[in-house]
């Protein structure tokens, strides 16, 4: 029986909010999880015992989220998407401290997301493939946020994802995406070694570079100028009212994969019609 309009809004808000719960997992987690393994790694090259963690296990599942003031291990109950937070006050049920607002603030962001997603691409492969892409985006965008790093496990899943779905045409023809992967990619690193010839170090990260291609890849190449204008725009602003209101050391890099990533949802949502508003 087919589903109506409302009711799928209703259930990608839902299923959204879930996934935002996750979403907060995945944060946390994958840098960690990546740190991990690069000691591993390093002890193996050069010829040490792999360090031992505590926990010894630690991925996306295991252990169970815990309060990280007490070690309280958090219950069905008390991880309901925001619902939770919301009813304890933003605040453990055991030792009372401040839970952080990221977290319903993520949760609200999966489910607001997905809802609009659905509601502008109706319940379809392209509205599926959206919230795909934009949960995929928010995770990257607060990873960078906290760590300055884009992991390959996310920005490379996302860039095949665009391509596997634009092998069917859902956003742009295969051969846009595929330019628009390479253009994206390139783009940046164009940019990268220009910056490091003339003022001898580092602009950015490769996962820049990664994050682009991906956005190429679901977007198509037509895309690409308006969500370098964009991110450039939005990444200057906020930098300079982070060094005008916080006092920040302009010497300090900002991260520029969260500016690239709401450019990024910006262009799938009004990127047609932007670009109609420059060139008619």
């Amino acid at each position: 029986m087919p589903v109506s309009p409302l009711a799928a809004v209703a259930i990608a808000l839902v299923v959204g909010l879930c996934v935002g719960s996750f979403l907060n997992v995945v944060i946390h987690r994958l840098p960690k999880m990546m740190e991990r393994d690069w000691r591993a790694q390093c002890a193996e090259m050069r010829g040490e015992p792999v360090p031992r963690e505590d926990p010894p296990t630690y991925n996306l599942a295991v252990p169970r989220s815990a309060c990280p003031a007490c070690g309280h291990r958090i219950g069905v109950l008390e991880n309901v998407p925001v619902a939770s937070w919301l009813a304890l006050r933003g605040r453990c049920s055991a030792c009372g401290k401040p839970i952080a607002l990221r977290y319903p603030l993520v949760e609200a962001l999966g489910g607001l997301l997905a809802a609009y997603a659905i509601w502008r691409f109706g319940a379809t492969w392209k509205g599926l493939g959206a919230c795909v892409m934009l949960w995929t985006l928010v995770a990257l965008t607060f990873i960078d946020f906290d760590t300055q790093y884009l992991p390959d496990n996310l920005t490379l899943p996302l860039l095949w994802a665009g391509l596997i779905a634009n092998l069917f045409g859902v956003f742009v023809p295969l051969a846009d995406a595929v330019v628009g992967a390479v253009a994206g990619y390139l783009a940046l690193w164009v940019v990268y070694w220009v910056f490091k010839l003339v003022r001898g170090k580092e602009g950015m990260g490769y996962g820049d570079f990664k994050l682009l291609a991906a956005l190429g890849a679901w977007l198509g190449w037509q895309m690409l100028p308006l969500i370098v204008l964009l991110s450039s725009v939005v990444g200057a602003g906020i930098g300079l009212m982070l060094i005008a209101f916080k006092g920040r050391d302009h010497r300090v890099p900002l991260a520029f994969g969260p500016y690239l990533a709401i450019a990024g949802g910006v262009a799938l949502f009004f990127g047609p019609a932007l670009v109609r508003g420059f060139y008619p």
